[in-house]
């Protein structure tokens, strides 16, 4: 760093706040030797703030320590997407910001950085959970929903509480450099940097049906996949045209009707790299990807990982 003062850190607590997502900045931040900065867990108000997840949080700080603050960190809570926070809350946000502090969203932190109109033109991410709702709720953020963070300079946003680790070695790499994040990371037996993206934490990549509608048409696709499936085979099964067909898909699961099937190709590989010990070519063949190489080429658009990578990560036998 230029100077020799410690970089002062707040974070601030709100109702419903995930324990994991307020302990990592204030643990990772705790003033030490090797770490220039200085942590103040504060609150709307100092006292107790009722949290999430059976846990209440007795803060020392009000909102006047988002004021002493460099870096401002909203850790996730409950229920972001039934309302904002209060409008105190959202002010004294917007003010630290102009005053010159950084903003750091973990989770679902995010709908908090959101409220404030800071984030509007910019992109961001939160829970790949919320990912929809806040993209709905905020049209004029670009939500990436495939990764760990986004750092947009003054105003940062991370995917669930794991990324709020990786958001937080991201801060000192780009205070201090590579060395003292990696001995952080060390300290907290953590990968100093992961590969890929939350979208490999998905359960699915199809969405959830919303309706009855090519209910049948789906379900012999996904016995098909092997198949060339096309959209003219979809849409002659569904005894429709090609493009009420196209158009209708997309009302019921805001995918195209390929880019469905493409990503049901997906979850299946994800499934057969789980539990069997086939190939990447026999899996590719399996699905209907033809080849391994192509099936790496979707898989890392798709997941931001490899399907060696994610054998690593998810298979029974590790």
């Amino acid at each position: 760093m230029a100077d020799t003062r410690l970089r002062r850190v707040a974070v601030l607590v709100l109702e419903g706040a995930k324990p994991m997502d307020v302990g990592i900045p204030a643990q990772v931040f705790t003033r030490r030797p090797s770490m220039p900065y200085e942590v103040r867990v504060c609150g709307p108000a100092p006292g107790l703030v009722r949290g999430g997840d059976g846990l209440s949080y007795h803060v020392a700080h009000g909102l006047d320590a988002l004021e002493w603050a460099d870096i401002v960190f909203v850790p996730g809570y409950r229920t972001p997407d039934r309302e904002d926070p209060p409008p105190a809350v959202v002010a004294a946000l917007v003010a630290a910001h102009h005053r010159g502090a950084d903003l750091a969203a973990i989770s679902t932190g995010a709908f908090a950085l959101a409220a404030t109109g800071l984030l509007d033109g910019l992109r961001a991410t939160t829970h790949w959970h919320y990912t929809r709702v806040f993209a709905a709720r905020h049209p004029r953020i670009t939500v990436d929903e495939n990764v760990l963070f986004v750092d947009e300079g003054r105003l940062l946003t991370s995917a669930g509480a794991a990324s709020g680790l990786d958001l937080c070695l991201h801060i000192i790499r780009r205070d201090l450099g590579i060395a003292p994040a990696n001995h952080a990371a060390r300290r907290l037996v953590a990968a100093p940097y992961r590969s890929g993206g939350q979208a490999q934490y998905v359960p699915r990549q199809i969405p959830e049906q919303l309706g009855e509608r090519f209910a049948a048409t789906r379900e012999w696709a996904m016995h098909h996949l092997d198949d060339p499936l096309t959209l003219d085979a979809l849409a002659r099964h569904a005894a429709v045209s090609p493009r009420t067909f196209s158009r209708r898909f997309v009302e019921d699961s805001g995918y195209t009707p390929m880019e469905w099937v493409l990503r049901a190709r997906i979850d299946v590989a994800r499934e057969l790299l789980e539990r069997s010990e086939r190939s990447v070519e026999q899996i590719a063949a399996d699905v209907g990807l033809g080849s391994g190489a192509n099936l790496r080429r979707h898989f890392h658009r798709v997941l931001r990982t490899t399907p060696s990578e994610y054998r690593r990560t998810f298979s029974r036998g590790e």
